[in-house]
């Protein structure tokens, strides 16, 4: 009697134990067929496999299996990201050995996978708790500290006090730790820092040799790297045997630049607030900035809230005392850390200079000669012009007027041109 029902159980467990057997998806070096090389993210063995991880692996599944029937020597590699917070927390949680706990999950996310009959080749797995995969990451450091491609540097970072470690930037949720909800703190730790700006002219330039990558990923790779060509100006601190310097794109704007930005971690900070009547309002609105975390900071849409120093600068090209603020838009890791602020021609300066009643002055009129109105515009000014209210360098055209204005900043000795990167 023929049955009614199918036995999915009996049957998968028959199957998979025949293709273990034969190992069926064991990949060996096959010179006569094209190779095509298929990974999906190792996953943290912190747990149990979810529908998260089903949908991600059934995905790479798909497209390795797609490729051996097109004819490909497929190699598709399972392991286990196992070191780390992940695994640690969990342990710490469930009072049991990191050891114990990472390799017992192991073992049944394992047993999960090979129940979905995904097509690995067992025989590659890694895990990178494993003394024989991270010698290798070792190695690696040790090859690039040789090259001199590695050095160590206090640096500021974000710190869970709960977790005991450093955060990432994008672990930072609403100035929180994602994983455990603890207020984050900022701390100036050592730590070392690859040298990869010295790769960033190279990474653009190739980037225009990966002629099967898509336009859009194009874009996000040169938006990474954030070339910047400009000038870095210095500002004589008022008060102090000290300069603020700041780099620009917009040289050309100098003249238009009613107020300075400093970010919150900039070493000139104590100095700056020592003798503002505010300073212990300042201090706190630092730690509050500092705990945002520098994605929630940069977004176009992020609210614009500064302090004043009490502290003023001097316009080197007019003379004119200018304030210095502290801004949660400004980043210590991009340029030098300040900027001078032209509101009538950068948006995010005159987002800030609205809310806190600073002057805007226009310094660069458009092709139709007609000035925005400095006291009522809401958009600024962006694009080419004709420089206006800017001393000997007015009726030149923008672009002629920030070479003319770089090569005084030069001449001078006040500052430089420069290539800045993001990356």
């Amino acid at each position: 009697m023929r049955p009614t029902t199918y036995d999915f159980e009996a049957v998968e467990r028959k199957w998979q134990r025949v293709w273990d057997e034969l190992q069926l998806y064991r990949v060996y070096e096959d010179p006569s067929k094209p190779k095509y090389y298929v990974l999906e993210m190792f996953p943290y063995p912190s747990g149990k496999l979810h529908m998260g991880h089903v949908r991600n692996y059934t995905i790479g599944d798909v497209v390795a299996r797609y490729k051996r029937m097109r004819g490909f020597n497929v190699l598709h590699p399972m392991g286990w990201d196992a070191f780390g917070l992940p695994a640690e927390n969990a342990a710490i949680q469930h009072n049991i050995h990191p050891s114990a706990w990472t390799w017992d999950n192991i073992d049944y996310m394992r047993k999960q996978l090979k129940r979905l009959g995904i097509s690995y080749d067992w025989s590659r797995e890694v895990a990178s708790c494993h003394p024989d995969y991270y010698r290798w990451t070792q190695w690696l450091f040790l090859q690039f500290y040789k090259a001199g491609l590695v050095e160590k540097k206090r640096a500021p970072v974000n710190w869970c006090p709960k977790c005991q470690t450093v955060l990432a930037n994008e672990q930072v949720v609403d100035g929180c730790c994602e994983r455990c909800d603890t207020p984050v703190t900022v701390r100036d730790l050592e730590q070392w820092f690859f040298r990869i700006t010295q790769y960033a002219e190279r990474l653009l330039r190739e980037l225009d040799e990966l002629t099967g990558w898509p336009d859009k990923v194009k874009i996000m790779q040169r938006n990474w790297i954030g070339k910047s060509t400009g000038v870095e100006i210095q500002f004589p601190i008022k008060g102090m045997d000290e300069a603020l310097t700041v780099f620009t794109t917009r040289a050309d704007t100098i003249y238009g630049a009613t107020y300075m930005v400093i970010a919150p971690e900039h070493p000139l900070v104590p100095r700056l607030i020592a003798n503002s009547p505010d300073r212990e309002a300042i201090e706190r609105f630092i730690e509050d900035v500092r705990r945002q975390g520098e994605i929630a900071r940069a977004a176009e849409d992020a609210e614009k809230l500064g302090m004043f120093t009490g502290s003023y600068c001097v316009n080197p090209f007019t003379g004119e005392e200018i304030p210095i603020w502290i801004g949660n838009y400004v980043l210590m890791g991009y340029g030098t850390g300040a900027i001078m602020a032209v509101p009538a021609h950068d948006q995010r300066d005159l987002d800030f200079a609205r809310r806190y009643g600073l002057p805007v002055r226009v310094v660069v009129a458009p092709p139709s000669g007609e000035l925005p109105d400095a006291a009522t515009m809401t958009v600024a000014y962006t694009e080419d012009g004709t420089l206006v209210n800017s001393g000997p360098y007015s009726g030149l055209s923008n672009r002629e007027g920030l070479e003319r204005i770089a090569d005084e900043v030069e001449r001078r000795g006040i500052g430089r041109r420069r290539v800045q990167y993001r990356l």
